[in-house]
C-alpha cells in the first residue's frame, strides 16, 4: 500500500477544510469559494507553473494567534490553523498597500494599451480607490520605455509583482529579466538595465501574457495595416494562424474553446483585406517539406549514414528558434531547415500567388494574425525578405485582431460564418492542429507515415502524442520501424531535452518544441487567461474538433498543396522548394552591452 497523504484541518472564515500539508492558505479558501484577491500570485496546475512570492500583500489574511498580517499565498496551512480573509484590519491593509502601489504609478488609463483588462486597475476598483492620499508628495518613477521588435517596456507602470521574472527565469529559463535598483526606482529588467533587444529575449511573449499592468505590451502594428488598407495601389492579403480561431471569441464574450472560424473570415473581409487565407496552408506546406526532411534523415541513418544529424527537431516556432539560437547555436543543424508556416505562406504568397494574381511583390502586402510575439520578430528577419521586400510585412497578435474589429463597430456575435479564399485558404486538420502542442508531430506523423510504408494510414489520431505535460514521449510504429517522438512545451522544458542532445544521450528520432504553455494556444499574443488552465484545456479542445471534423485530415491529401508542387515547386525538398521554403540558422549568443 502506498503511504497516506498527510493532511491538516484548519478554518477559514468559520469554514472547516481538510487539506493535503504544504497546501497555501490561498489555495485552501480557494476549495472554499473564498476568492483572495492578489496582484503577484500565479498559479495553473496542468502546466505545472505557480509562484508563490508573498510580494504584492494585497493576499494578507490575518491568523489568529500571530501579530503580523499574512501572505496567503506564501503561507502554508497549519492543523487548527484559524483564518479571517475578509476583516477590517485586513481590508485596510490592502487597501493602504494598493494606495502605496498607486502612489507610484502613472495615471493614463485613458491611452494604456492595458486598459479595460489591466489587473491593477481592477484590483483599485475592486477595493473601492477612487483616490491617492498623499500622491502629490510621491516620487515617481522616470524610465524611458524601451521597444524591441515584439515587445514595448514601461517600467514605469511595473509594480514590482515579478509575474514576469518567473515567468522569464523560472518557466522558460530564458533569463532575461530580474529585479533591479531600490525604492521608487525598483523594477524588472534585463542585466544593467540594457534594452529587450539586446538581452537573452526569445519575444515569446509569456511576460507580457502574465504582466498585470501595461508594464509589458506587444508592438501593435494594427495602424501600419489600416494605412495598407487605405492604399488604392496595394492589395492586401491576410493569414491567420490555427490558434486564433480558438480564443479571439474571448474577446467578445464568448466562452473558452468556441470556434470562431467562419465569423473570423467574416470580419476580415468587412475590415477591407482582398483575400481571407488560412496559415493552416502554410502547416500543410511545412509538414510537406519538414516530413520529407525528416524521412530523408531516417533513410539516411539507417543505412549507416554517420554523418546524418537526429533528431530532427521542429522549427515552426520562432520563440523557440530564438531560443536555440541564443544557448544551443553549437547545435543549429539539427533543426529542421524548413521555415515555419507564417514564413511559408509568405514566400509563397508573394512569388507564386503574386504570379497567378500579376501583382507586382511590392505592391502585395501579406498580414499575418499571429498568437505569438516571436511572429513580429521573425517576419523582420532579413533572410526572410527579397531585396529588402518582406514575404510577410506585419504580424499582429489576436488581442490586436480583436481590438481592430472593435474599433470598424463590428461584432463578431453577429457575422454570419464566411469561407476561405482559394488557393492558399485551403487546408487539411492536420494544418489545425499545429496550434496546440504535439500538434505539429503529430501532424507529421500522418503524412510520414504514409509517405514512408506507402500504406493508406487508418488510425488518425495519435492520442498519444496529446496532452499538458511538459516534456512527454511516445514510440510510434511505422510499419515495423519503431518511431520515438519527443514533445516538449515551454522553453525551459525544451533545455532538458536539448540538453540530452547535446550531450549524445537523446534516443528520439524527432522531437516537437513550443516556446509557449499549452503551444500556440497559450502564446503571449492571445487574450489573457489570468492563470487559468482550463482556458488553455478548452482552447486545445477546440483545435481538435475542428481537426475531427475537415473532410482532409492529412497535409498530402491536400489538393491545393498537391496543384502547388505540380505546377511550381516540382517536389518536396526540391532546388525550388529549398530556395522558397527552407532556412538556415546562425549564432545568436550574445554579449552584454553595458550602458555608458
Amino acid at each position: 500500500m502506498g503511504k497516506m497523504m498527510e493532511t491538516v484541518r484548519l478554518t477559514i472564515d468559520n469554514k472547516e477544510i481538510e487539506v493535503p500539508k504544504g497546501t497555501t492558505i490561498y489555495k485552501a479558501a480557494k476549495q472554499l469559494g473564498i476568492e483572495i484577491p492578489t496582484l503577484c500570485y500565479l498559479h495553473l496546475d496542468d502546466l505545472n507553473i505557480e509562484n508563490k512570492p508573498g510580494g504584492c500583500r494585497i493576499c494578507v489574511a490575518e491568523v489568529q494567534g500571530r501579530r503580523n498580517l499574512a501572505p496567503t499565498c506564501s503561507t502554508n496551512c497549519e492543523n487548527g490553523m484559524v483564518v479571517k480573509t475578509h476583516t477590517t484590519r485586513v481590508l485596510n491593509a490592502r487597501r493602504t498597500v494598493m494606495e502605496f502601489i498607486l502612489s507610484d504609478h502613472p495615471t493614463d488609463c485613458l491611452v494604456c494599451p492595458k486598459s479595460g483588462t489591466c489587473e491593477l486597475q481592477n484590483m483599485a476598483h475592486l477595493l473601492g480607490i477612487r483616490e491617492i492620499p498623499g500622491a502629490e508628495y510621491a516620487e515617481m518613477s522616470k524610465y524611458k520605455p524601451d521597444t524591441s521588435p515584439s515587445i514595448i517596456r514601461d517600467l514605469d507602470k511595473c509594480i514590482m509583482c515579478r509575474r514576469c521574472e518567473m515567468m522569464c527565469n523560472d518557466v522558460q529559463t530564458v533569463g532575461a529579466l530580474s529585479a533591479v535598483n531600490r525604492g521608487f526606482m525598483a523594477a524588472v529588467a534585463p542585466a544593467f538595465e540594457q534594452n529587450l533587444e539586446h538581452s537573452t529575449c526569445t519575444y515569446c511573449g509569456q511576460c507580457v501574457a502574465v504582466c498585470p499592468t501595461g508594464a509589458l505590451t506587444e508592438v501593435d502594428h494594427t495602424p501600419e495595416v489600416l494605412r495598407a488598407l487605405a492604399d488604392p495601389t496595394k492589395t492586401v492579403i491576410v493569414q491567420t494562424a490555427p490558434a486564433v480561431r480558438a480564443a479571439l471569441g474571448e474577446a467578445f464574450g464568448m466562452a473558452p474553446g468556441t470556434l470562431v472560424t467562419g465569423k473570423m473570415v467574416a470580419a476580415l473581409r468587412a475590415l477591407g483585406f482582398d483575400y481571407v487565407f488560412d496559415t493552416d496552408f502554410g502547416a500543410d506546406l511545412t509538414i510537406m517539406e519538414e516530413g520529407t526532411e525528416l524521412l530523408d534523415r531516417i533513410k539516411r541513418h539507417l543505412s549507416g549514414d554517420t554523418t546524418v544529424r537526429l533528431p530532427l527537431l521542429t522549427s515552426c516556432c520562432p520563440g523557440w528558434v530564438n531560443f536555440f539560437e541564443e544557448y544551443f547555436p553549437d547545435l543549429k543543424d539539427v533543426p529542421s531547415s524548413a521555415k515555419s508556416p507564417q514564413q511559408m505562406f509568405g514566400a509563397i504568397a508573394k512569388s507564386y500567388f503574386a504570379e497567378k494574381i500579376k501583382v507586382d511583390r511590392e505592391n502585395l502586402v501579406v498580414v499575418s494574425i499571429m498568437p505569438c510575439l516571436a511572429k513580429k520578430y521573425e517576419c523582420q528577419r532579413e533572410e526572410f525578405s527579397v531585396n529588402g521586400n518582406r514575404d510577410v510585412d506585419y504580424s499582429i497578435s489576436t488581442r490586436e485582431l480583436a481590438a481592430f474589429i472593435k474599433q470598424a463597430n463590428l461584432d463578431l456575435n453577429n457575422l454570419e460564418d464566411e469561407e476561405f479564399d482559394a488557393p492558399l485558404g485551403e487546408s487539411t486538420g492536420a494544418g489545425v492542429i499545429f496550434g496546440a502542442t504535439g500538434g505539429v508531430i503529430e501532424a507529421a506523423c500522418r503524412t510520414a507515415y504514409e509517405m514512408y510504408t506507402g500504406k493508406k494510414l487508418d488510425r488518425i489520431d495519435f492520442t498519444e502524442l496529446r496532452g499538458l505535460e511538459g516534456v512527454r514521449s511516445a514510440t510510434i510504429d511505422f510499419d515495423g520501424l519503431p518511431l520515438n517522438i519527443g514533445i516538449a512545451h515551454g522553453l525551459g522544458n525544451a533545455r532538458k531535452l536539448l540538453d540530452d542532445v547535446r550531450s549524445g544521450k537523446s534516443q528520439f528520432h524527432a522531437i516537437e518544441v513550443m516556446a509557449c504553455p499549452g503551444g500556440c494556444i497559450g502564446g503571449g499574443g492571445q487574450p489573457a487567461h489570468h492563470g487559468n488552465s482550463e482556458i488553455i484545456k478548452a482552447r486545445a479542445a477546440a483545435i481538435y474538433r475542428e481537426d475531427s471534423k475537415k473532410p482532409l485530415r492529412k497535409s498530402h491529401e491536400n489538393p491545393f498543396i498537391i496543384k502547388l508542387y505540380e505546377e511550381y515547386l516540382g517536389h518536396p525538398n526540391s532546388e525550388k522548394a529549398h530556395h522558397l521554403l527552407h532556412t538556415r540558422y546562425f549564432d545568436k549568443k550574445k554579449k552584454v552591452i553595458v550602458k555608458q
